[in-house]
């Protein structure tokens, strides 16, 4: 039996019109062997949860530049707990500053990569969680 690749969606919620980082982490998964699912720009967290439950996708990662990130990322993972898919990991990238870091992962964000933290920081960071779908 083969197993499935792991399905990551990369979604831009809100308002954001810069989407580089998070098309450069979308190719960098893709090239460590991962499924990615590129919502696009302008996604609220309704559409983005909607897409990850069609896609089926094991884990959303949302780049967000706009400083609403202490609404729309928990915001996901509220709704994904009221569709019944809580089992989805949601994290985070973009600017947000060190101080919110503790208060997103209390709310259900598993991690928090910043710009500098690199690919394969997020590839080790997904590596890490779900390590039966690798090697």
């Amino acid at each position: 039996m083969t197993k499935r690749k792991l399905r990551v969606l990369i979604g831009k919620p809100g308002l954001d019109g810069h989407d580089r980082g998070a098309k450069v982490i979308a190719r960098a998964l893709r090239d460590a062997g991962m499924e990615v699912v590129y919502t696009g720009l302008h996604r609220s967290p309704e559409e983005i949860v909607e897409t990850a439950i069609q896609e089926d996708v094991d884990a959303i990662g949302l780049s967000i530049l706009s400083g609403a990130h202490m609404t729309l990322l928990p915001k996901v993972v509220a709704i994904l707990k009221d569709k019944g898919a809580d089992d989805i990991l949601v994290f985070g990238g973009g600017v947000i500053p060190d101080e919110d870091r503790e208060m997103l992962l209390g709310k259900g964000i598993s991690e928090i990569i910043v710009p500098g933290g690199g690919t394969a920081r997020t590839i080790d960071f997904l590596k890490t969680r779900f390590p039966d779908r690798f090697n």
